[in-house]
């Protein structure tokens, strides 16, 4: 049941208690991080200036996953928090992104790091278990698995023993395209409902909750399956299958109408980033080759265009304003995706791959750039403070958090 609220502020107070939405401070932090964890990560792996917490692709996969993702993932769902309880959520993230540069196994910055993701999974994981349809609830085990991922490669950086291998940073990715996959189709579905019922009076085709089941139960299925090599092939239909399925979701919510919205067809690039990367995958798990570098169109095409549209999204609505006025929203989903084509064309580009690899980083990174700082905008124009909801009101138009 939503609650509305009683004064029209970003900070309040619970009895002796004040609190704050995390995201406000989370969000303009994790797109800072992601501005420059991709040149770092480059000028550490390719031009001998060493970052130990960068010092290797899983390293940089990790950071990517647990230092950036989880933390959007965060700032999205977790609320209002008392405001101490916030400032050592954020105190946690800053001492194991900064100390982690330069001391990544030193123990005060990896339990720096562990309280962080603990702290998150201690706000999260219980949430969607009183969910009352079981696609609701699949999000609590997903938000705990990705939870336990970044524990364990944490501790692996810690004993410096992090796999070369990229099994677990795949596993990681494919749980993430499922979260991805899930909550946008859930932001995506009512945003454009309301948009055709109130420009055409027409409506929408929703959540379609069939092909969401499908996707679940064939996204859950694969990053199992693809864990032994004989199954790998079977792995590579049911990706083949979701992707189709997440491209057909798109086409039944008619982009080509929501031509007067660009903040919603900048979601709805990023998720036709998902399902090109699925048909991708599958097309690399048949062949056989190492499929770490089609993770990319996940990572930059998927994850950069949702995690910015959602974060500014949320932003500008918790600002009274209005998405479809933002002039950046559809310029930084075209940012994304040229670079996510860089790193991907960037496989077969003979002697002109780190240009590529240079050129897909500062796109990266003037994207993020850009939107870290309408982040912060918005952020100083914020008046109203998250409504609550059930747990199986996940986060809609206009009401973006699960109460804690």
């Amino acid at each position: 049941m939503l609650k509305s609220d009683a004064k029209p502020s970003s900070n309040r107070r619970t009895g002796n208690v004040s609190t704050a939405p995390a995201w406000r401070w989370l969000f303009p932090l994790a797109a800072l991080h992601a501005a420059l964890l991709v040149p770092l990560s480059l000028l550490s792996l390719y031009h001998l200036q060493e970052l130990p917490l960068l010092a290797s692709p899983a390293a940089h996969g990790r950071e990517l996953l647990f230092g950036f993702a989880l933390t959007v993932i965060a700032g999205y769902l977790l609320g209002p928090l008392p405001t101490r309880r916030l400032q050592a959520l954020v105190g946690l993230w800053l001492m194991a992104r900064l100390g982690g540069l330069a001391w990544p196994g030193a123990l005060p910055v990896t339990l720096a790091d562990a309280g962080f993701v603990l702290l998150v999974a201690w706000h999260l994981v219980p949430r969607f278990i009183a969910a009352k349809k079981w696609r609701n609830r699949v999000l609590s085990p997903l938000l705990g698995l990705l939870c336990l991922l970044a524990l364990v490669t944490l501790t692996w950086r810690h004993l410096g023993v992090m796999p070369t291998t990229t099994l677990v940073m795949h596993q990681g990715v494919l749980w993430l395209v499922l979260l991805m996959v899930f909550m946008g189709g859930r932001l995506l579905a009512p945003a454009v409902n309301g948009y055709l019922m109130a420009s055409r009076r027409q409506a929408g085709a929703g959540v379609q909750p069939r092909i969401e089941a499908a996707l679940i139960l064939l996204l859950g299925v694969t990053p199992l399956l693809m864990l032994w090599s004989p199954l790998r092939p079977l792995a590579a239909g049911l990706v083949l299958a979701a992707g189709l399925l997440v491209l057909w979701r798109l086409w039944r919510w008619r982009p080509w109408a929501c031509r007067g919205r660009p903040d919603l067809l900048g979601l709805m690039v990023g998720y036709a980033w998902l399902g090109a990367g699925l048909l991708l995958l599958a097309r690399a798990w048949w062949q056989q080759p190492h499929a770490s570098a089609t993770l990319h169109a996940f990572t930059i095409g998927a994850l950069g265009t949702l995690a910015s549209g959602i974060m500014l999204r949320q932003a500008i609505l918790r600002a009274k304003a209005r998405p479809e006025a933002e002039p950046l929203l559809l310029p930084l989903a075209l940012l994304f995706t040229l670079a996510a084509v860089l790193r991907l064309l960037a496989l077969d580009a003979g002697s002109g791959w780190l240009h590529l690899l240079w050129g897909s980083a500062l796109a990266w990174s003037l994207a993020w750039g850009l939107a870290a700082w309408r982040l912060v905008h918005w952020c100083r124009r914020t008046v109203r403070r998250p409504r609550r909801l059930d747990p199986d009101q996940l986060p809609r138009e206009g009401y973006r958090r699960v109460g804690p």
